[in-house]
């Protein structure tokens, strides 16, 4: 049987390489997207929930003892501050993983 470049056969297994490194392309390219998504959402949970856990003590603080100073403001400021500390740490995990 002659194998050379021009036969069906060589024609068809090169055109199922060339589709199958196409589909892995976009694969890999959409699951970038997704991780871009995903690190959005966790960057936004990971400073939005400690915030909103200082507001809420910090609410209640001020209720019960109302001090000479904003607990509220205090809390939330603080909340953000923790929240940006852990959304740094995930990402610096997340991109040494990659």
């Amino acid at each position: 049987m002659d194998e050379n470049n021009h036969s069906p056969e060589r024609k068809l297994v090169d055109k199922i390489e060339s589709d199958a490194e196409k589909k892995l392309q976009a694969k890999k390219r959409g699951s970038e997207i997704i991780f871009g998504f995903g690190t959005f959402g966790m960057i936004g949970w990971s400073i939005a929930v400690p915030a909103l856990i200082g507001a809420a003590l910090g609410m209640y603080l001020d209720n019960k003892f109302n001090p000479g100073f904003s607990w509220t403001l205090t809390l939330i400021f603080s909340g953000v501050i923790i929240g940006c500390i852990n959304a740094w740490r995930w990402i610096k995990k997340k991109s040494l993983e990659n």
